[in-house]
């Protein structure tokens, strides 16, 4: 289920409601849910639920659903399997037989989209880049896109994808850059690949962004 993004005040009505009635509430970082929790005065067990001990958790997991304990699996912001852990889990109930509810709620890149100015009648999702092996291709792969492309990317890498984008070629495409979305200092900003490159050289680049490149 969906968590917001930056304010929590963008969590429905619905997920407080399935917070409040689960045995547990799986976690990216408890650390980060508890805040959440606290904020809405729910008292839940949290058990975390992420890339590196999923593989060792989700049969155990299947087994109490199995015996009648219920989960809510929420991501650190937004909604859980988009670029973030679940799928795993999710893959494994559905094999036994078990049924999912997935709640509507908050993701990053649906209200950076709507700002982003670009034709949404279509558009492809690619999560995050490559860190490093295959990020040549991946980038090359949308330049070549005829579609509205929506990626994912970190303050550490957004000044090296908007200069390799540059280098292969795509310096002249229109982008829209969003960062911080939902939060006090939300931004959104729009020109040429060149020009954003631009701007981050000198501007320190915080918070998550969500890049939209305009279609061919």
């Amino acid at each position: 289920m969906p968590t917001p993004i930056g304010n929590l005040g963008d969590i429905t009505l619905r997920a407080l409601d399935v917070l409040k009635s689960v045995d547990t509430i799986l976690c990216e970082d408890s650390r980060q849910s508890f805040k959440l929790l606290q904020h809405y005065d729910i008292s839940k067990p949290l058990q975390p639920l992420h890339k590196m001990n999923e593989y060792k958790e989700v049969e155990r997991l299947v087994q109490q659903i199995q015996g009648g304990k219920s989960f809510a699996l929420i991501s650190d912001a937004g909604t859980p399997l988009i670029s973030d852990p679940g799928n795993l889990l999710i893959d494994k109930c559905l094999e036994h037989g078990i049924q999912i509810d997935c709640l509507p709620g908050a993701t990053a890149f649906v209200p950076a989209l709507v700002n982003s100015g670009s034709d949404l009648s279509s558009f492809v999702f690619l999560g995050f880049p490559p860190h490093k092996k295959g990020r040549q291709t991946f980038i090359k792969s949308i330049l070549a896109e005829p579609k509205t492309v929506v990626i994912y990317e970190s303050p550490y890498r957004i000044v090296k994808f908007l200069q390799e984008f540059i280098d292969l070629g795509g310096g002249d495409r229109p982008i829209s850059i969003s960062r911080e979305i939902t939060k006090k200092f939300e931004e959104t900003l729009r020109g040429k690949a060149a020009e954003l490159s631009e701007h981050f050289s000198k501007k320190e680049p915080i918070g998550e962004f969500v890049v939209v490149i305009k279609n061919i």
